[in-house]
């Protein structure tokens, strides 16, 4: 049942976010952003797991690599630094303040979709969601302080690695038991659903 709610809530907000780029009034999108941020010191990166658009449409394009066993390329070491990802986010915040200073209309939001959508074809979508994705480096900041979040609970957890192969943004490491790094985590869940053993939670 909640998966289908949260797909029904991803498709929803994709729908939305079309028809406000149709009408040209990204502004809106932007102030669920904002909205979404401020709800990150509670909620965690739940923007991420189900309203993204972008992360919408590379669910199922992630889902069709499996089906066809097509392995994650592995990122290159150099791109694990975070100076790439502040980069990208400065250049990013440059740009939008640009748009709404000018009041020029540059397809940002549309470009971020396409490349995102791009670049987890070829390479693995944590690639996206850890380190370039700027809305992602944004609510990491606030989603490392959040209320809630996925949590592993050590004493059930066997260290089967099946929550670490699933995660899209490569944000549960294993040291005695694994775990999940609350500020990359996407609240998408995926590791809840494979978890046999239950212990995995949103609490």
């Amino acid at each position: 049942m909640k998966k289908i709610i949260q797909r029904s809530v991803q498709i929803i907000t994709l729908a939305l976010f079309i028809l406000l780029l149709a009408a040209g009034k990204v502004q809106l999108w932007m102030a669920v952003f904002a909205a979404s941020t401020l709800l990150a010191l509670l909620f965690s990166r739940f923007y991420c797991g189900w309203l993204c658009p972008i992360n919408t449409v590379i669910r199922p394009i992630s889902w069709v690599k499996k089906q066809l066993k097509i392995k994650r390329k592995p990122m290159p070491a150099w791109i694990e630094s975070d100076v790439l990802r502040f980069i990208v986010l400065v250049l990013f915040l440059a740009t939008m303040g640009f748009v709404f200073k000018t009041g020029k209309k540059l397809p940002v939001l549309p470009a971020l979709l396409g490349l995102g959508v791009l670049l987890s074809i070829f390479l693995d979508e944590a690639l996206w969601h850890r380190h370039l994705c700027p809305y992602g480096t944004i609510l990491s900041v606030p989603g490392r302080f959040s209320k809630k979040s996925m949590v592993i609970d050590e004493a059930l957890c066997n260290n089967c690695t099946r929550c670490a192969r699933v995660c899209p943004s490569a944000a549960i490491v294993k040291e005695e038991k694994h775990q999940i790094i609350k500020r990359e985590c996407l609240v998408c869940h995926e590791c809840e659903r494979v978890c046999t053993k239950g212990a995995i939670e949103y609490r």
